[in-house]
């Protein structure tokens, strides 16, 4: 059970990925109105797969200790053993599931999104990643973000130092997204971007202990000034799923870390074609890259 860190609204997205143990008859994800048990809280979606007889999932709505009419799904393409991943993504007028990169199902809001703020998952599941995904905080709407690339498992991350080489640098417009989850103890992250000629137009490091980035640059042989973002609250959690974006905009790199902007970064004479090198290294499982 954990908070839905910056609440439910339309757009937002919640990524669940993990694996059906070997001898599974179901489990359960649950977006609740608050974590009560004793009475239970009302959940606004209950999302049920079940494996015996013929795979199949039970939505539902449970307002006031009493379970509103069910809505069967059949055909879960999940079987137990299974790797997963689970997308929900909460539109203005329902809740839309993908089940491993595929739509599943829509359910209708019986009870108002901004009563939700808990997720609950329990039954015959392993969970390896929980992301929550915010709309595109760089766009003007806040509903342009797209449905989430599949993460990769465990056994396919990216070495960490990460270094990526750009054949035709980067474009105008351009988004950055590295995904991935912090470590046990995490003390640093560090993202560059860097040119044939040995200079670093962008350098962002995190630091888990101050809660603080830093942005710097080197150009010609010179380091510019740094400059510090004090953030006034946590970004960085332990053992939890990150997203860092970065947008290329013609003298600037716009930063979002979680959905949340947090400002941009202008270093003198930027070129973007010129980017030739992505490195990323510090206390990360990192899980993808795109741009």
């Amino acid at each position: 059970m954990t908070t839905i860190f910056g609440g439910l609204y339309h757009g937002k997205q919640i990524l669940v990925q993990g694996m059906v143990l070997s001898d599974a008859e179901r489990f359960q994800v649950d977006f609740q109105c608050g974590c009560s048990t004793q009475p239970g809280a009302d959940i606004a979606f209950h999302f049920n797969p079940r494996f015996h007889s013929s795979p199949h999932v039970i939505c539902n709505t449970l307002e006031d200790g009493k379970w509103q009419s069910e809505k069967k799904c059949p055909k879960l393409p999940l079987k137990a053993g299974d790797h997963f991943q689970l997308l929900f993504r909460f539109e203005r007028e329902c809740i839309k599931v993908s089940v491993s990169g595929h739509h599943f199902v829509e359910y209708t809001h019986r009870l108002p999104l901004e009563r939700v703020d808990t997720l609950g998952i329990s039954g015959d599941v392993a969970v390896k990643v929980i992301g929550f995904i915010n709309s595109n905080p760089f766009a003007e709407d806040k509903t342009g973000y797209p449905i989430c690339q599949p993460l990769l498992w465990k056994s396919q991350s990216l070495t960490v130092p990460y270094t990526c080489r750009l054949t035709d640098g980067l474009k105008l417009g351009q988004m950055i997204t590295v995904r991935g989850l912090v470590a046990k103890s995490p003390e640093e992250l560090v993202l560059t971007l860097n040119t044939d000629a040995g200079d670093v137009p962008l350098k962002l490091s995190a630091c888990f202990k101050e809660q603080a980035l830093r942005c710097n640059s080197f150009l010609g042989r010179t380091w510019e000034l740094e400059e510090k973002l004090k953030l006034a609250f946590s970004i960085f959690y332990p053992e939890r799923f990150v997203e860092i974006l970065l947008l290329c905009e013609a003298k600037a790199f716009k930063v979002a870390i979680n959905g949340f902007p947090l400002g941009e970064y202008c270093p003198s004479n930027l070129d973007l074609k010129l980017v030739s090198v992505l490195q990323i290294s510090g206390d990360i499982e990192l899980y993808s890259v795109h741009f």
